[in-house]
């Protein structure tokens, strides 16, 4: 009855609702027009986490870890007069941009002295001016090698490769201000690349960063674009009709300028994942106006009566897609949960944005079309092609007919599938969303190849008391300990209080390079008084200990080598710290956003695995609502659960790794594939209440009669989604193809598995009378 009622609500204030929707439309466009892309690393795992309170800590204790880009050269000509001039001067240049707070290059390097007069250590610049003559820069180069601090820090081992590394002022690094500043750099960076015909690399974390928020931008209108002209040319292909294109594509329309407008009220920006829920909306709205649109041309076909087929098509129709939208809308909400920033924002602006859409359509399409001119003739709906009619009846002959085949097939599937699942791994890269083609992924391979990488890496040492640190037993522990992390090979050498105080020593000496050593028990006292000396001054040991001297910090990069040797990395190392610095006396701990990073990557499969469970139970819930039994439950969800086995499987044997990306690709699935089963089941309960017709009958009309709905709102949702393989993003199009091959499966499984479950269960099925409507379920959810 309530169903009856909306429609008669709709379509009897068509005028009132209808202004009503513009108004709420324009407001949200309003509010739309606000939307802003993201500049920082979106919150991966939650705010409560330790590891996250700690890294917090660790930043307003020491200042952002990724606030440098690095600028590369590997050449003959460094220390060329006319190179190192130039290279001088650019850095030079860059360090006037406002918004740049530092610039360190070979050229632009800081020497520590030893000034005995106010005994303390003083930083002067190496090179103050551009040098005269060659002989002047040999003599430079020189005193460069003689200063081991810099060694494979800012020049490689082999010293053919160099870099200029550029700060940016933590109060606009994740400001939209970066964009401007990176345009500069990367422009003066160019012409000297030009000029001396020597390949530029560029990469750190503002860098990175800024490439991928500008590909995300491109590619959120490209895909809102190609959604939209996908969706419309199957629409046009499907009902041949203007009308039938223009208002739904409308409707979808002004459900993603709604998902926009979440995103602003929500304070959220466009990320990564956010910045594909437009076109989600679009693919996943679509079909709602398709059932709609069908069941209105019949219904006029049969009546005649506009207003009647309209009436009908809200009462009946508006039940089975209003279902089909929650169980989507479960698969993105159940994201919610995991207490992730960037998958509870994708969720929920995603699982709203699907009610909305599915709202927008349901009041604007009878709404519009009561306005429109009465169907012609020749038009009845979606066009049933002879090719699609056979398909079916032999479709309908083999579940008929073939059941053991069916399910032998399935089991030999599954099985299948199972080894495939067995093989995949759990792996995930800090950058592995960029293709191998890109620049960038190169550029950064140059940087691990000759420097270990560019990726931040922190070791946080608590010595739980005041000036603990300013002990030399626990200065030569800290040096055991950065030469433990140093001979990996992932991990660069350190930038740490003991290499400042081994630079102090060698200041202390004169600037003798045998000199670069930690002090020992009778230099101690002489050389850590200049140390605190020049702090005072300087601030040169500000970056490595906090005021009360307690903690230190020591700085590497590390190369992107994935999650997985990551997770093993640091599980060999805990033990190997712990037996540096004993934990009952020391807080030892790794840290800094790569390690956040992996670790945030590790909290998302494990919690991506708990959402995929919650959105089959809550799907689970929906069917009982809808059908009620056990056995109809375990019928309408082992359809849709195989495609998941099938889809692991596949990646287990392609090698697609489980990560955040990819494994979103489940509860997703799981909730839209879900429609197809509620779709072919509504229909399926609808007869049998009818009690008129055996079930093999209602099964064979309703392959027929639902099946072809089915095919094309799959064919929808297949090339909507493939869409995404043109993706310059590993993981979207890693997202895109998996789902579309899901769905597809899944469509598979519901026009055959699905059918031949309720044949072979036909006497339990038949035996039992039905105790709820579908309008009461709808009702009760």
């Amino acid at each position: 009855m309530i169903w009856k009622k909306l429609a008669s609500l709709i379509l009897k204030n068509r005028l009132i609702i209808l202004l009503s929707v513009l108004i709420f439309c324009s407001f949200m466009g309003f509010e739309a027009g606000k939307v802003k892309l993201t500049y920082n690393a979106g919150k991966i795992l939650p705010v409560t986490d330790s590891a996250y309170i700690r890294y917090t800590q660790f930043r307003k204790m020491f200042g952002e870890d990724a606030t440098a880009m690095v600028i590369g050269v590997k050449t003959p000509q460094l220390f060329k007069k006319d190179f190192f001039n130039d290279w001088y001067q650019l850095g030079n240049d860059l360090k006037k941009i406002k918004g740049i707070s530092a610039v360190i290059s070979v050229a632009n390097i800081y020497q520590l002295q030893k000034d005995t007069v106010a005994h303390t250590f003083a930083v002067r610049p190496l090179v103050t001016a551009p040098l005269p003559a060659q002989k002047v820069v040999d003599s430079i180069k020189q005193i460069i090698f003689s200063q081991p601090f810099y060694s494979q820090l800012i020049l490689s081992g082999d010293r053919q490769a160099s870099l200029m590394a550029v700060s940016f002022d933590p109060k606009v690094v994740n400001t939209p201000a970066r964009s401007k500043i990176l345009d500069t750099i990367l422009q003066r960076a160019r012409q000297f690349g030009v000029k001396y015909n020597t390949p530029i690399h560029y990469s750190g974390q503002p860098y990175i960063r800024t490439i991928i928020s500008d590909l995300v931008s491109h590619e959120f209108s490209l895909f809102l674009g190609l959604s939209l002209a996908i969706t419309s040319l199957i629409l046009l292909i499907f009902f041949r009709s203007f009308y039938s294109v223009i208002f739904p594509v409308i409707v979808v329309i002004l459900g993603v300028i709604c998902s926009l407008g979440l995103l602003v009220l929500n304070h959220y920006n466009i990320t990564l994942l956010t910045g594909i829920i437009p076109p989600l909306i679009v693919i996943i709205g679509i079909p709602n106006s398709i059932f709609l649109l069908n069941k209105y041309y019949r219904e006029y076909g049969l009546t005649g009566d506009k207003m009647q087929a309209l009436h009908t098509v809200i009462e009946k129709v508006g039940i089975t897609t209003f279902i089909a939208n929650v169980t989507t809308a479960i698969g993105f909400g159940v994201l919610c949960f995991t207490n992730s920033q960037i998958l509870t924002e994708f969720g929920l602006v995603a699982s709203i944005s699907i009610m909305l859409t599915f709202v927008l359509t349901l009041i604007l399409i009878p709404i519009i079309f009561s306005y429109l001119p009465a169907p012609g003739k020749t038009q009845s709906g979606i066009k049933d092609r002879k090719f699609m009619q056979q398909l079916l009846v032999k479709v309908d002959f083999i579940v008929h007919n073939h059941r053991r085949a069916i399910y032998a097939g399935t089991i030999i599937i599954l099985i299948i599938g199972g080894y495939g699942l067995s093989r995949i791994r759990v792996n995930s890269y800090l950058i592995d969303d960029l293709p191998q083609s890109s620049t960038t992924l190169t550029d950064l391979h140059f940087f691990e190849s000759n420097f270990k990488g560019v990726l931040p890496l922190d070791v946080a040492i608590d010595t739980k008391h005041k000036n603990g640190v300013m002990n030399l037993g626990v200065i030569n522990k800290i040096d055991r300990l950065e030469t433990l992390i140093s001979s990996y090979p992932a991990f660069s050498r350190s930038i740490s209080l003991t290499q400042v105080l081994k630079y102090s020593t060698q200041a202390f000496y004169g600037g003798d390079s045998s000199f670069y050593r930690l002090p020992n028990s009778m230099e101690q006292n002489f050389i850590l008084s200049y140390a605190a000396n020049s702090g005072k001054s300087t601030n040169m040991l500000h970056n490595y200990l906090d005021t009360t001297k307690q903690i230190t910090r020591v700085s590497f990069q590390m190369a992107d080598i994935g999650s997985a040797k990551l997770n093993r990395l640091f599980e060999e190392l805990q033990p190997r710290i712990d037996s540096i610095f004993n934990p009952k006396k020391y807080h030892v701990e790794l840290t800094g956003s790569s390690v956040i990073f992996v670790k945030g990557a590790n909290y998302m499969v494990k919690n991506l695995y708990q959402s995929l469970a919650l959105a089959i139970f809550l799907i689970a819930m929906v069917m009982w609502i809808l059908f009620r039994g056990f056995k109809m439950v375990l019928i309408s969800i082992l359809p849709n659960l195989i495609p998941l086995v099938i889809t692991a499987g596949l990646m287990g044997f392609l090698g697609i790794p489980l990560k955040p990306s990819t494994i979103l690709i489940f509860s997703i699935a799981m909730g839209i594939s879900s429609d197809q089963t509620i779709y072919f089941l509504t229909r399926y309960r609808q007869e049998l209440n009818m009690g008129s017709k055996t079930i093999s009958q209602i099964v064979s009309d309703t392959i027929r009669e639902t099946g072809i709905s089915m095919i094309y709102i799959a064919t929808i949702l297949f090339f909507g989604f493939g869409i995404f393989a043109a993706s310059t993003f590993g993981g979207t199009v890693v997202l895109g193809i998996l789902l579309s091959f899901t769905l597809l499966t899944a469509m598979i499984c519901n026009l055959t598995l699905l059918p031949a479950f309720l044949i072979s269960f036909e006497k339990s099925i038949k035996g039992r009378k039905p105790v709820v409507t579908i309008d009461a379920a709808a009702q009760d959810l």
